[in-house]
Order: C-alpha cells, then sequence, then structure tokens
C-alpha cells in the first residue's frame, strides 16, 4: 500500500473505498511537470506541491493505465467538494482561460459581485493559481492562490470563486492554513460520499 503525506493519509479514513482504491492506483507528478509549474508560479506552496508529487490530478485524470475522479478538498462551502487539478490541467488554465480580471469581466454590472477587499479586482485571473475546480466542473466554484493581493491580503491567500450570484472571497491566509482547516474539519466535504451510499 502506498504511503502518503499526511492530508491524503487522514483523507482516506473518509473515503469510500472505490475512492481509495483509485487514489491508491494514482501516480504523482514527476519533477519535470513540478519544474514547470514552478515555471509559471515561482511562489507555488509547498504544500500544494506535495499534494501533486503525491496524485497529479483527481479530475478525470489518467495515471497509467487508470483513469481517476475522485473528489479530495473541500471550501468553506460545505455542499461544493472540488476536485485536485493536474498540473497539466492548472498550467492549461494559464493559456487561453481567464485571460481577463475581475474587473474587466464584471464592469458593466459590478455592484452585483462580491469582491473581498483583499483581492486585487484589475489583476488577470490566468495569474492565480487555480488548483481545484468543484463537482460541477468547475462551473459553480472554484479555487486559487493569489500572489498579488490587495492591501490587507496576503500572497498565497486562497480565493475561492462561486456564480450565481457571483463572488470571490479569501478564505485562508495560506495553502497549509487551508488545508489544516479542512483537517481539522474532519473532511466535511466527504459527507457527499455518505450521502450516495
Amino acid at each position: 500500500m502506498r504511503t502518503f503525506s499526511p492530508y491524503f493519509t487522514g483523507l482516506m479514513n473518509y473515503l469510500p473505498q472505490e475512492e481509495q482504491l483509485q487514489l491508491q492506483q494514482a501516480i504523482g507528478a514527476t519533477e519535470s511537470q513540478i519544474q514547470r509549474l514552478l515555471d509559471v508560479f515561482p511562489q507555488c506552496p509547498e504544500s500544494l506541491l506535495q499534494l501533486l508529487k503525491d496524485i497529479n490530478g483527481t479530475y478525470y485524470c489518467k495515471h497509467g493505465e487508470e483513469t481517476i475522479c475522485v473528489l479530495v478538498l473541500g471550501s468553506d462551502l460545505d455542499e461544493y467538494p472540488y476536485y485536485l487539478k493536474s498540473v497539466e490541467q492548472i498550467l492549461a488554465d494559464t493559456q487561453v482561460k481567464n485571460s481577463e480580471s475581475i474587473y474587466e469581466r464584471y464592469q458593466d454590472f459590478l455592484e452585483h459581485v462580491e469582491v473581498d477587499e483583499r483581492i486585487n479586482m484589475h489583476v488577470l485571473l490566468k495569474e492565480r493559481l487555480c488548483f481545484a475546480d468543484c463537482m460541477n466542473n468547475g462551473g459553480t466554484s472554484s479555487l486559487y492562490i493569489d500572489f498579488t493581493p490587495n492591501e490587507g491580503g496576503q500572497v498565497g491567500q486562497v480565493i475561492r470563486y462561486v456564480h450565481d450570484p457571483d463572488s470571490f472571497e479569501v478564505i485562508a491566509p495560506s495553502f497549509a492554513v487551508y488545508l489544516q482547516q479542512l483537517v481539522d474539519g474532519d473532511y466535511e466535504f466527504t459527507a457527499l460520499y455518505e450521502e450516495e451510499f
């Protein structure tokens, strides 16, 4: 049986057997994949790199002969568990998607969008590292690491985007704190699996 870093080791205790088996079959990102990620996001936190070295993505990601699909992350929205994106999926977002800022995207109806004051609305979305999409293919909610915050924010803070009504909220001052919040909450997002069985 594989050994994982503490986050995934703890998560295994809350997952059904099928999802545990999928994660056991998963392959971690290689050093060259990690380097490609660091070339684009040099401030990528070590705690995220460790997750990717354990498992390079859980959203329909091919690992050897197996394709896995497991919800492994949460947020402050208990009803939205998330997939960890692979290095390739993270980098793909920086190519064409999100090539506008929050301000540019919503400027005609900005009064209807909630944006945490710690977030700089003028930074391109693709300059934030989108590491997770929710179970609804990311259409409903995504999670970002923000490297260019407003005054009062912190470099590396974690932002949760949610759609309809659209909002951008800082949910943790760092990725390490974000992960610890999930651990301290007993991986509450895994309740979805209990509902299915």
